[in-house]
């Protein structure tokens, strides 16, 4: 007698229900680390952008552009 679970049709042992839990695990954790450096790098630029606007460079860049016209 075998123990593990039946899933259509196929009855997979408890060690391969423990593996797949275990890669699906590291894949969901490697997506999350990916998720969180994707929204550090948006914060850091978003606050770049923030720091340009407040230090007025991009209305020197418009006044400065708009002098050639």
């Amino acid at each position: 007698m075998m123990v593990g679970i039946i899933l259509f049709g196929v009855e997979l042992p408890l060690w391969a229900i423990f593996l797949i839990g275990i890669i699906g695990v590291i894949i969901a954790w490697k997506l999350v680390k990916f998720a969180l450096t994707i929204l550090l790098i948006l914060i850091v630029i978003f606050v770049i952008l923030m720091a340009l606007d407040y230090l007025d460079v991009f209305r020197a860049i418009q006044s400065f552009l708009s002098g050639f016209i």
